[in-house]
């Protein structure tokens, strides 16, 4: 497939309108794909004789708002779908027969009347204008991290009967399949097949990204759990087009799984005592060709002043933005000491212990454009639209207020005590969805304009449901602990 180059780095080929719809003519179905507030990719299908400029412009009238999570009540429920042309791609495993191409979605108001404000998709684009409006241009890139078993299976609709649920995988130290070679807890970064049982896998689902929806990739490799745990990077981006692919990660991953007869799973922490899945977020700023967060006269990091205070924003509400960038349950079982996930609210050019880094591989104006911050706590069960438009809004609230990030902690974090902790002014993130979830009722100011008032309260009423859900149900472990009381 085409590509162009841009600041260095490849990005993919885009189509015009026409170009758009002339290649989508040449196949039989059009499958429009858009996210709800959760995160979760839904879909409805056209016959692609249905589609011309007309559905580019004023949209397409085939959703009912009042049945996607957190959209519109009953009363106001007729939306439409506007396709975006530059998300066009071939979705390959489907025959020739039922041909597909899809394209990613913005949600419309009925009578043309605009955008719908409360989709993650505008809520991104918003984010991004707030940025334009400031002087920048931003890069994101994202890993995601996620576990690919050969089966699972739960069960939680009798529990009389009782709650559980099992995990399969060839790679685990638990396994009794005698297939592949185990892999032991905590000892899964790098490994070579065919201890790597999942190269294939990841390869596929690698190939099927640069080559039919133009995501280009930055590596993909084993992670450090067992039970095949897995990591792919992308190349940076432009905000809204990151997070689309992200979507499309999530999407491919999990077809192609299926496909393998695997099953994939983006759920932060299935797996007791290993590493659970993060999504840590790289991201810059630019002015123009100028990358605002490089500074080579800096000798700690190359990290600019301008940088300094975004990391600053990041900190100053790092409890609030959990609940948008780790917003489940799940999330809370992987924000634990131990495990290679950040607890605390300090910086380091290094320290993975810390919830901001600066990556520092290599120094130099001729790495200019490798400067960035990476905020940890976020996790794949997170909407990336919300995701990264949330860090935009506290970034920019941190160098709005100049926002001083403290000195850098370069010391591991887990092994300071408590009251070094202190001394150094180190906070702690939240320790449960219901606390970043008040986090967020009392911190959410930086994020209005982008995020709206209504979005934020969805947010906060299907969150506390979810925590509700599952504290109110007897956990397995507690009839060990205290059913001789």
């Amino acid at each position: 497939m085409p590509y162009d180059l841009k600041d260095g780095l490849l990005v993919p080929y885009k189509p015009s309108l026409s170009e758009a719809i002339q290649l989508a003519h040449q196949f039989r179905f059009v499958d429009l794909q858009f996210a709800d507030i959760s995160g979760r990719l839904q879909h409805v299908t056209i016959p692609s004789h249905a589609l011309d400029e007309e559905s580019f412009k004023n949209g397409i009238p085939k959703l009912d708002g009042s049945s996607i999570k957190g959209f519109t009540s009953i009363d106001e429920s007729d939306m439409v779908l506007i396709p975006d042309p530059l998300t066009l791609a071939l979705v390959p495993w489907y025959p020739k027969e039922i041909s597909t191409v899809r394209f990613i979605c913005d949600v419309g108001l009925k009578e043309a009347k605009g955008i719908f404000d409360g989709a993650p998709r505008s809520v991104a684009k918003r984010a991004e204008s707030k940025l334009a409006d400031e002087g920048f241009s931003s890069y994101w890139g994202p890993e995601l991290e996620f576990f690919a078993f050969d089966r699972v299976n739960w069960d939680t609709l009798q529990p009389y009967k009782g709650q559980s649920y099992e995990i399969f995988s060839r790679e685990a130290p638990w396994s009794s399949s005698g297939v592949g070679y185990p892999i032991n807890f905590k000892e899964g970064y790098y490994p070579a097949p065919p201890q790597d049982s999942l190269y294939d896998f990841r390869s596929s689902v690698v190939a099927y990204l640069e080559d039919n929806f133009h995501v280009v990739c930055d590596a993909h490799h084993h992670e450090v759990s067992t039970a095949g745990q897995s990591e792919i990077n992308i190349l940076r981006d432009d905000l809204v087009p990151a997070a689309d692919s992200v979507m499309t990660i999530k999407y491919v991953v999990k077809n192609v799984a299926k496909s393998m007869g695997l099953v994939a799973t983006f759920m932060p922490k299935p797996i007791f005592g290993d590493n659970a899945s993060g999504m840590h977020v790289h991201f810059s700023l630019w002015n123009g060709s100028t990358n605002a967060f490089f500074d080579g006269s800096d000798k700690y990091a190359e990290l600019s002043q301008l940088g300094r205070y975004a990391v600053g924003g990041l900190l100053e509400h790092s409890r609030s933005l959990a609940a948008i960038v780790a917003p489940t349950t799940s999330s809370y079982k992987r924000l634990v000491p131990g495990y290679e996930a950040p607890v605390y609210m300090a910086w380091s050019k290094s320290n993975r212990s810390a919830a901001v880094r600066i990556p520092v591989y290599h120094r130099g104006a001729d790495h200019y454009a490798e400067k960035r911050l990476e905020f940890r706590p976020p996790d794949p069960s997170a909407n990336p639209y919300l995701v990264f438009a949330a860090m935009a809004c506290a970034a920019l609230d941190g160098i709005k207020k100049q926002i001083d990030p403290g000195d850098p902690v370069d010391k591991n974090i887990y092994e300071l005590t408590e009251d070094e902790r202190k001394e150094k002014g180190i906070g702690v993130l939240p320790g449960s969805l219901k606390e970043a979830v008040e986090a967020l009722q009392s911190d959410s100011d930086y994020l209005m304009g982008v995020f709206s008032r209504d979005l934020i309260d969805k947010i906060i009423e299907w969150e506390l449901k979810d925590y509700f859900e599952v504290s109110i149900r007897p956990h397995p472990l507690e009839f060990q602990l205290y059913f001789d009381v």
